[in-house]
């Protein structure tokens, strides 16, 4: 029988796919996204697939029905199983498969789903998940076959490695985990039991129904049990993941929230000690204080793209050792394998805290002032979204104003700078301020809300500046 398919465009993101289970995503689309993909490798000479999924409700089953079409295409499928997306990745490095596929959500509410994709050791995305929607509504794939499967268990040696790169000093740590319900609680139990100091584990089991709070610990809100358990414990940090611990949030010993800017600080000082001079990666909308502190350790700063596929790609491009996003993805090329993994990050993090003298807060304390708003995300229609954007930038230009278009606009004034953004993934805009003072933050936003204005959109909402 001819195969041919037709996805929901809006589940064809730039780094992903995604939808909503039951209207935007289903498992025949699973099983379209597995028939495409393994045409794709077996064309491109390859045969072998990994597969993982994450802990939602209906992760097993889109996983079946992914497995099932990368069999039709002929791959060998080796299943990895329920896990956190960076052992995913982990088993596609060191098994040298030719792709992998995560089912997974992500941050995203409990009927969401998607997948995240390697080709070869490299991202998936952009143009390529473009192409496997024209592939599949053409039925551009190889005639059907039959491939195998083979259940794997890579936990323990993806723990192993995690462990294998500690390097504390004597210092025993106390450290509260909150793993959200998501999908690293089976690996996160393992990692803890062989770590130095102690350790306290919040809403460890997998859960998708996320019964404690939504898996997101760039929204403080989802922060609250986690800053009240590091403050009754007197703990020296707190450590929080997402749905798939791509992404990590960190708490320090006063309960007061790291950003994940402020984490980078941190993390940049102790690579550059051992990479002298090496380029440091952040996204557009990190602050200034990082790229400042990264010169000033004797690296090179380099502002990019938000995205975490954009970040993989220039770290690949650049032999950069180091990069990071404000939303918390943090990708080690240094000892490690250059993708976003939270856990590695973990404990890379604690491995530093342990060598230090004084406290996560005294780090965090002694970084330079400032005052920002926190990234303000509000609707503009996917038509109008980047229009809005080249109409600002045009504007900029003729005022003469000190903007960089590596993504958006970022306008650098005496105050301090102001970013508008397209994002890649929704029908929004996302802006960002950050001064010195709080009058010059109110002169920044000033300047921002006239350039909506100008092009026909309303004043953001940009409740929840705070000063770092």
């Amino acid at each position: 029988m001819a195969f041919s398919h037709e996805f929901d465009p809006t589940i064809l993101r730039e780094y992903d796919i995604r939808g909503i289970v039951g209207r935007t995503l289903h498992s025949a689309d699973a099983f379209a996204i597995g028939r495409v993909f393994g045409s794709m490798v077996a064309r491109d000479g390859g045969s072998r697939v990994a597969v993982g999924y994450d802990g939602r409700l209906t992760s097993p089953e889109l996983e079946q029905s992914l497995t099932d079409g990368l069999r039709a295409s002929g791959m060998q499928v080796l299943r990895a199983g329920l896990g956190p997306t960076p052992m995913l990745y982990y088993t596609a490095t060191t098994l040298k498969t030719d792709g992998a596929i995560m089912v997974t959500g992500s941050h995203n509410p409990p009927d969401y789903n998607g997948f995240k994709m390697m080709w070869g050791r490299k991202p998936f995305f952009g143009e390529q998940i473009l192409r496997i929607g024209a592939l599949a509504q053409a039925g551009d794939v190889i005639p059907e076959a039959q491939g195998s499967e083979q259940a794997i268990d890579i936990a323990g040696d993806y723990v192993a490695r995690l462990l294998a790169d500690w390097d504390g000093g004597d210092r025993m740590l106390k450290v509260v985990w909150d793993n959200g319900n998501g999908a690293a609680g089976d690996v996160l139990e393992k990692l803890v039991a062989s770590l130095p100091g102690e350790h306290f584990v919040l809403n460890g089991p997998i859960d998708g129904h996320f019964p404690a709070h939504h898996p997101d610990p760039t929204v403080p809100a989802n922060l609250v049990e986690l800053i009240a358990e590091v403050r009754a414990r007197e703990a020296d940090i707190g450590i929080a993941f997402d749905g798939d611990a791509d992404r990590i949030g960190l708490v320090d010993d006063t309960g007061a929230i790291m950003f994940g800017d402020q984490l980078m600080v941190l993390l940049s000082r102790d690579v550059l000690r051992s990479n002298p001079g090496a380029t440091i990666i952040a996204d557009v909308k990190a602050s200034q204080v990082l790229f400042d502190e990264i010169a000033k350790a004797g690296g090179v700063p380099l502002m990019w793209k938000t995205g975490h596929s954009l970040i993989k790609s220039k770290m690949a491009e650049t032999g950069s050792p180091l990069a990071g996003e404000m939303s918390g993805h943090i990708f080690f090329a240094d000892r490690w394998y250059g993708f976003d993994d939270a856990l590695y990050a973990a404990v890379r993090t604690l491995g530093i805290i342990a060598r230090m003298d004084g406290t996560l807060s005294d780090v965090r304390k002694a970084l330079p002032h400032v005052v920002n708003t926190p990234e303000v995300r509000f609707d503009c229609d996917d038509r109008r979204k980047f229009a809005v954007i080249a109409e600002v930038a045009e504007r900029l230009r003729i005022q003469g104003a000190t903007v960089s278009a590596t993504d958006g606009v970022r306008v650098q004034t005496p105050d301090g700078w102001w970013l508008l953004r397209a994002s890649n993934t929704q029908a929004v805009l996302v802006a960002r301020c950050e001064a010195s003072t709080e009058t010059g933050l109110k002169r920044l936003k000033a300047a921002l809300v006239d350039q909506l204005a100008a092009s026909g959109l309303n004043q953001p909402d940009f409740s929840g500046s705070h000063a770092g």
